[in-house]
């Protein structure tokens, strides 16, 4: 880096500090929007520091700046109270029935059998509490577990979810080292505003989920392929949508890696059987209220169907039949294609923004995972997509979504530019790799 791109980069870093300060201010004042203004600033800063580490190797000292601003920003959001999410009560919840020897799937918070687990503290902040069991798969159920064994409270929650960041930054040096990638991308995640606020403010689980994605694809090169089977398997039982990911971590014709993928799944879910398909928890109720099933307003490429063709209220079973179609013909292609034995970064890319488009969630902490993967294959189109899910705020999900004129408007300015820049950049990538098969020897 230049001299001039040092201060820089340090000068963003300060100011990633500084707005970091101004979002826990407005989160204070319980103030939505002020927040998700401050959040747009700062991914703007992010972007020019991105700019700054674009095609330089940095050395030592910048890598350390980088981790310092990082673990500083996490540090100001952890012992702030949840504001964006109040999902981590259930999560303290989830771990102390756990504890108690009862199965989380069984009972409901407000159910009487858990009469003596309440407390002033984390039960009235559960959401749900009244009609919804726990939606969080095992992995999730023992990393609840694991933590409330320290203290039952939301900041040690937050502390292992930033520890599992943590270990995931640390593998994604790796990967960036044994690439021969500059190892300053990783502000690429490191700076990133939306791990920060998901993870160090809200403490969600879906930091787990990046490290076990993170950890899947570290393994998919040195070692057998059950190892990276029980490294998805963990991502899988920790949230449910790493699984499109298969394809781009299977080694073609292996079988040790489903194998193990699948047992590890199954022996997991075996202890809490007891409920029968009271497993899959609050699943069915959560996809009612997202949208996703009659007529799928809550997907917004159904959505934009519907409102350009004479579609009326047809059911979103079509829309979901295109999705699977889609889904399993790119990971078809992913697992199949010419070379693919060594680490593919581009094909877990693509699946999993594929995934995120077709299902459009709602909620900005489900696109964490995507900048693992701007991190090791850089995107601007996954930069600005991830970046433009704060807008996401300002159209919150109540007990239903409703697709009324404000949720369609902020999903288009979330998609669209996404949907240009992505064409662009496959664009560039295909005139590269034309001109490089042109230049490449006969």
């Amino acid at each position: 880096m230049t001299r001039i791109e040092i201060p820089a980069l340090l000068i963003c870093g300060l100011l990633l500090l500084l707005l970091t300060g101004a979002g826990l201010y407005a989160q204070r004042q319980d103030d939505i929007t002020a927040f998700v203004v401050v959040a747009m600033v700062q991914g703007a800063a992010y972007l020019v520091s991105c700019a700054l580490v674009w095609r330089h190797g940095g050395s030592r000292r910048i890598l350390l700046l980088i981790l310092g601003i990082a673990a500083a920003m996490r540090l100001m959001a952890l012992f702030a109270p949840p504001y964006l999410s109040t999902d981590i009560y259930r999560y303290v919840w989830d771990g102390r029935v756990l504890a108690a020897g009862i199965n989380p799937y069984r009972y409901i918070p407000t159910d009487p059998h858990l009469e003596q687990l309440r407390d002033p503290e984390i039960f009235p902040q559960i959401n749900r509490s009244n009609y919804a069991p726990t939606i969080y798969p095992p992995a999730a159920q023992a990393i609840f577990f694991a933590a409330t064994r320290f203290s039952e409270t939301v900041t040690v929650m937050k502390a292992a979810m930033l520890a599992f960041e943590a270990a995931a930054i640390g593998l994604m040096l790796n990967i960036l080292i044994g690439s021969g990638r500059p190892v300053a991308r990783i502000l690429i995640y490191a700076w990133h505003p939306l791990p920060l606020w998901e993870f160090g403010g809200s403490g969600h689980i879906d930091a787990a989920v990046v490290f076990f994605v993170t950890l899947a694809l570290w393994l998919r090169r040195p070692l057998p392929g059950w190892a990276t089977g029980l490294a998805l398997a963990g991502a899988v039982l920790s949230k449910l949508y790493p699984a499109v990911l298969f394809p781009a971590v299977w080694r073609r014709w292996e079988w040790r890696m489903p194998l193990v993928f699948a047992v590890a799944i199954m022996l997991a879910y075996t202890p809490f059987l007891g409920v029968g398909w009271g497993i899959i928890g609050f699943l069915p109720g959560h996809m009612a209220e997202e949208g996703f099933t009659g007529g799928g307003a809550g997907f917004y490429l159904w959505s934009l169907a519907k409102a350009v063709l004479p579609l009326g209220g047809a059911p979103a079973t079509g829309y979901l039949v295109f999705a699977a179609v889609i889904l399993l013909a790119v990971g078809a292609f992913v697992a199949f294609r010419r070379g693919a034995l060594e680490l593919d970064v581009a094909g877990a890319t693509l699946l999993a923004t594929i995934c995120m488009v077709l299902l459009s969630p709602h909620y900005p902490w489900y696109f964490c995972w995507l900048v693992v993967f701007a991190c090791l294959l850089p995107c601007f189109s996954l930069l600005w997509l991830t970046v433009a899910t704060f807008l996401l705020y300002l159209v919150p999900v109540g007990s239903q979504l409703v697709r009324d004129s404000s949720r369609f408007m902020v999903d288009s300015i979330i998609y669209w530019p996404f949907a240009v820049l992505a064409a662009a950049e496959w664009r560039q990538r295909r005139r590269e790799s034309l001109r490089d098969a042109e230049h490449a020897p006969r």
